[in-house]
Formats: structure tokens, C-alpha cells, sequence
């Protein structure tokens, strides 16, 4: 009787502690107007920082998509997933060898890779395919970057 106390208030503090930690600043959804600052930023920075950015923009995007998704805005979602893909593209184009956040834009990649597998499993049928172009392409986008990384 006297280790089942101990186990159950570990057991209380383990799932109160979890939605604490859902509140972090990280949690918090990217808005269209930091995309579009961030898009601005892209536009205007160096070669080697581009790619970086541009993954960045990827990632904010499908989260803001995701999130619309959620709510159950669709068509606001699509035409992140659009937008997602055209920036997709900005990242081929912009993969440069001397870009100094090469692994950071690969992790970005893949976390947005992951995130968009999510949407897949959680989306109607009607929506699944702009979800797998998508996601093929930030699937790709990330395979070449991470060849570049390895190849440094």
C-alpha cells in the first residue's frame, strides 16, 4: 500500500505535466503575416542563407496549413499546400554548398515531411491528393538536401 502512493502521484504529475508542456512558445501556429515577413527576408538575403529560409517558409506554411485543416477551413488549407509547393521549388533552386544552415533546412524538411504524413492519415479522401503531391515533393526537397549535406 505504501509504494502505490508514490506510484500514483508520479503517475498524476506524469499527466499533468504534458499539457504544460503543450503551451510552449514553440506550439504556437505561425501567422500569414510572419510567412509573409519571413518570405520578404528570403527574397532579400544571401545566397547561402536562402535555402534555410526558404525552408523555414515550408514548414511555417504546412504548420499554418495543418492548423487551418483542423478547424475545418479546407480551402484556406489547399491553397497553403499550393503556396508550399511553390516555395518547395525556391528550396531546389536556392541549395547552394555553401549554405551554413544546410542541416538545420534538412531537419526542417524532414519535420515538415512528417507533419504533412500526419495531414495525410488525418484527411478526407477528396483531400489526400494535393496532400501526397505535397508531400512528395517537401519529400524530395529533403533527400536533396540531405545528399548535400553529405556531400560537404
Amino acid at each position: 500500500m505504501r509504494s502505490a502512493v508514490p506510484v500514483a502521484v508520479c503517475f498524476v504529475l506524469i499527466l499533468a505535466w504534458g499539457p504544460l508542456c503543450a503551451f510552449g512558445h514553440e506550439n504556437t501556429p505561425p501567422d500569414q503575416q510572419s510567412i509573409e515577413v519571413l518570405e520578404a527576408k528570403a527574397g532579400q538575403a544571401k545566397a547561402r542563407d536562402q535555402c534555410f529560409l526558404y525552408a523555414k517558409i515550408v514548414h511555417d506554411m504546412t504548420e499554418l496549413s495543418l492548423h487551418q485543416y483542423v478547424a475545418g477551413n479546407v480551402t484556406v488549407a489547399d491553397s497553403l499546400l499550393r503556396e508550399v509547393q511553390s516555395m518547395v521549388k525556391k528550396v531546389h533552386l536556392s541549395l547552394a554548398r555553401n549554405d551554413r544552415r544546410l542541416i538545420r533546412a534538412q531537419i526542417l524538411l524532414s519535420n515538415t515531411a512528417f507533419r504533412l504524413t500526419e495531414m495525410l492519415h488525418a484527411s478526407n479522401y477528396q483531400d489526400q491528393r494535393l496532400v501526397k503531391e505535397t508531400l512528395a515533393e517537401v519529400n524530395e526537397a529533403q533527400r536533396e538536401t540531405m545528399m548535400q549535406v553529405f556531400q560537404k
